[in-house]
């Protein structure tokens, strides 16, 4: 147990500033529940070209956290009886399909939620931004392409939660947007949550940025597509963010109606309402297969770890120039929420996890290491692996493991010419079929090879797979 938390949570304001100056990050927020009470601060500012200062109140966009608020919103009907997690997609959609018959008429809900379905997960057609936005996105989907059988391959998938979204228009007969709030805002007391940018522009809000030689510039358009919102469009403050946390830390009851957002996180709140039942809670963080390892899993929409013997429930966000992360550690009570605006900010949101990690819980989550190897070792990994957005090859040159990414489409539109390729990245196994990035883009980021039942290399993963061709 931290004796000063306070002091410590000064310190680590110090941290993150020499953080946003090494990086060139031009803000941040953090927010951390710790024994019981709320710490929270801003730092550096919202915009370059308009800057304000950062606080705890500044909202920013927090990307792919928003799966879990869609996962929360599907437990809740699945506590209803409207929904079966066991029940496929078609149950619900029957006009649903992907280009593999057998993955359109076999997957199921919970596919969608552990990110096993299969097939091609990043989809990022425009579909416009009227109330069938979700319904043209579904349509679109039908050409997307399978990776892995389903069920067996774990790969991100956002494509999956625009399904779930969709889902949730249909079985509540409402737009995804009304049907979140009523289902997970309102009844949990987050009154900074929001979806749509009419509301975010009356509050102080944050604009993502692109680092380039240390110098910060304005991304633009801010909005995501409408069609994207169930997978990524939630807009909110650390402080919203922290009070989700210790909901889903808690028995399933939260503190909800006019009362439940005046006071500090962990402190007196209104009386309690019960939203899901304890076990739905227990079922969202359960795991349900191994990423990798015994100490990498996945629950319902939530990651989980083992940090130095400690779980670790969390998820990251990723917007243009804006990155996220929120985890929590069940065990102690603690949840963090880091929010940055910059397309450098993931080296400071995982900073910061450890920096708490290690000065209030005591614990040290190591880096990987690279471990030795002989060329013929290094040799079985040498391959052609492709998706449709991207190819990489991994070779050997004078005994080490060189990779080469080709991006073959433009983002967020294919119709968009594709950048340049980047610089090869040399890598080096840091466990058994795991792949340590020791230079080039990524660097210190990790690429797992994923085998077939009969032990022969199928795919490359560093969170999405490419299939291997030759």
């Amino acid at each position: 147990m931290n004796e000063n938390p306070q002091a410590t949570f000064e310190q680590l304001g110090e941290y993150v500033e020499a953080q946003l100056k090494a990086k060139g990050v031009p803000g941040a927020a953090v927010g951390l529940l710790y024994g019981g009470e709320t710490y929270s601060a801003g730092f550096g500012v919202t915009s370059v070209e308009n800057p304000l200062p950062v606080t705890p109140e500044t909202l920013f966009q927090i990307g792919s956290i928003t799966k879990t608020f869609t996962c929360l919103a599907l437990m809740r009907l699945v506590e209803q009886n409207k929904v079966d997690l066991e029940a496929t997609v078609r149950t619900y959609l029957p006009e649903f399909k992907v280009a593999d018959e057998a993955a359109s008429a076999h997957a199921k809900v919970w596919h969608l939620l552990t990110h096993v379905a299969g097939w091609v997960g990043d989809l990022f057609d425009d579909t416009g931004c009227e109330a069938d936005a979700l319904a043209n996105y579904v349509a679109k989907m039908a050409d997307l392409e399978q990776l892995a059988p389903l069920g067996q391959v774990w790969s991100y998938n956002n494509a999956s939660f625009g399904l779930a979204g969709y889902l949730i228009e249909q079985v509540t007969g409402q737009l995804y947007e009304t049907a979140i709030q009523e289902l997970v805002f309102e009844p949990l007391g987050l009154k900074r949550c929001f979806l749509d940018a009419g509301n975010v522009i009356s509050f102080r809000f944050a604009v993502g940025h692109a680092v380039e030689d240390g110098t910060a510039k304005v991304l633009r358009p801010w909005p995501l597509p409408r069609y994207a919102r169930s997978m990524g469009g939630i807009v909110t403050d650390v402080g919203d963010l922290l009070r989700y946390a210790q909901f889903q830390m808690g028995d399933g009851k939260a503190a909800a109606g006019e009362d439940a957002a005046d006071g500090d996180v962990g402190g007196e709140e209104a009386e309690p309402v019960q939203i899901v039942q304890p076990d739905t809670l227990v079922q969202m963080h359960a795991p349900k297969l191994n990423r990798w390892g015994e100490k990498e899993q996945m629950g319902l929409a939530w990651f989980i770890n083992d940090v130095g013997g400690t779980r670790q429930l969390s998820h990251g966000g990723g917007t243009l120039g804006q990155i996220s992360l929120l985890c929590f550690f069940p065990e102690h009570k603690t949840a963090l929420a880091v929010l940055t605006n910059a397309t450098e900010g993931g080296a400071i949101t995982d900073g910061v996890r450890r920096w708490v990690l290690e000065h209030y819980l005591g614990i040290e989550d190591k880096k990987p290491e690279p471990v030795e190897a002989t060329e013929d070792e290094l040799a079985e990994y040498v391959g052609f692996y492709s998706r449709p957005m991207s190819d990489f090859e991994l070779g050997l040159l004078n005994g080490r493991l060189v990779g080469q990414m080709v991006i073959k489409q433009g983002f967020p539109s294919k119709e968009m010419p594709p950048p340049p390729p980047p610089p090869p990245s040399a890598l080096a196994p840091c466990g058994k079929d795991r792949l340590l990035i020791v230079a080039g883009p990524n660097k210190g980021g990790t690429v797992d090879v994923i085998r077939k039942e009969d032990g022969s290399i199928g795919w490359l993963r560093a969170g999405r797979i490419h299939r291997k061709v030759r």
